[in-house]
């Protein structure tokens, strides 16, 4: 395995700007997740490091060496796209065993099974080896898609959000799987997702992606607990982040310039008192937690509360800031 490094990565469709000046290191062995919208150049950005697009500025390094101008053969890259693009024709183990017949790669027979069956049971999915991919679920699927990634052990993984397809459950499930392979086999991954749970749960480091330019990269602590700006503040967190004016709420203590507040549910206390300056809109029952919908003069904001506390839609309360996140006009974080 290698650093992977992007430095000044540019690369424009027409009069869209897919990728702008884009500068990250992945390191040997670490699992780094870009999260952005659609539309936000996460997915050109893999386009580009496997070589399935040319870069208007900027160099490619894998391993110290620049490949911007080599054949995507020849970047020692995996790549596992949103949809599964198994050959239908073939079983499991022939979809497996294809990436490692390559002339090129000159390995025996014997070396291809027990990289198949080796890998088959990292994914889980050796007891279906001589099962059609068409006769596979789509979680089964989508383990097969990056069990064929996991055979070439190439210089990095460059996974385009492949559990977007699939539904909750097994959302979560492989989560846990991809994770668990990752840190089994030590390998550098780039991960991309609009999944704000994928990114947190699975990432080392994320990279915050909007409009082709990468706002800020950290760990999932520090994008979440000191974002550098209003949209990378608002990427993350459920409920979203409430964005206030900076005289809305006693407890605030705001730096010169500040014009917006930033507050989770962490940042509110909730107090039921005569003295109230903020009304219960409606509530949101999730089971373990309540979102409540809460009414502040003409502004709305929303925040968790225990599902068992008394409380319910039109009930009076007071709200205060406790420490909550401060912003300038240009959405600049401050303090």
């Amino acid at each position: 395995m290698s650093d992977v490094v992007l430095k000044g990565l540019s690369k424009r469709f027409g009069e869209t700007q897919a990728v702008a000046d884009l500068d990250l290191r992945i390191r040997d062995g670490e699992f780094v997740v870009l999260l952005g919208p659609t539309g936000a150049g996460k997915t050109t950005t893999l386009r580009l490091i496997a070589g399935l697009e040319k870069p208007d500025a900027g160099s490619i390094e894998i391993g110290g060496r620049d490949v911007a101008s080599e054949a995507p053969a020849a970047r020692d890259v995996a790549f596992v796209f949103q949809q599964y693009s198994l050959y239908p024709h073939m079983t499991v183990y022939e979809n497996l065993a294809f990436p490692l017949r390559a002339p090129v790669r000159q390995l025996t027979g014997a070396e291809v099974d027990r990289r198949v069956r080796e890998v088959a049971r990292m994914v889980r999915i050796d007891h279906k080896l001589e099962n059609r991919s068409t006769h596979l679920s789509g979680g089964e699927m989508q383990r097969v898609a990056i069990g064929r990634a996991l055979v070439r052990r190439p210089s990095i993984y460059l996974m385009d959000e492949p559990l977007s397809s699939l539904d909750a459950k097994l959302r979560s499930e492989l989560r846990l799987e991809l994770k668990r392979i990752q840190k089994e086999l030590g390998s550098s991954w780039l991960y991309v997702t609009h999944d704000q749970v994928e990114a947190m749960t699975m990432a080392d480091r994320i990279g915050i992606v909007a409009g082709g330019r990468l706002m800020q990269v950290g760990t999932p602590r520090e994008i979440y607990g000191n974002p550098a700006n209003l949209h990378v503040a608002a990427r993350l967190g459920q409920p979203h982040i409430n964005f206030l004016p900076a005289d809305l709420l006693p407890g605030a203590n705001p730096p010169p310039g500040t014009t917006v507040i930033g507050a989770r549910t962490e940042h509110l206390d909730i107090v039921a008192s005569a003295d109230a300056n903020a009304e219960v809109d409606w509530i949101e029952h999730l089971g373990d937690q309540n979102h409540l919908h809460i009414r502040v003069r003409d502004h709305k904001l929303v925040t968790l509360a225990d599902p068992h506390r008394a409380i319910s839609p039109g009930d009076k309360i007071s709200l205060t800031l406790r420490d909550p996140l401060y912003f300038d006009a240009s959405g600049q974080r401050l303090g």
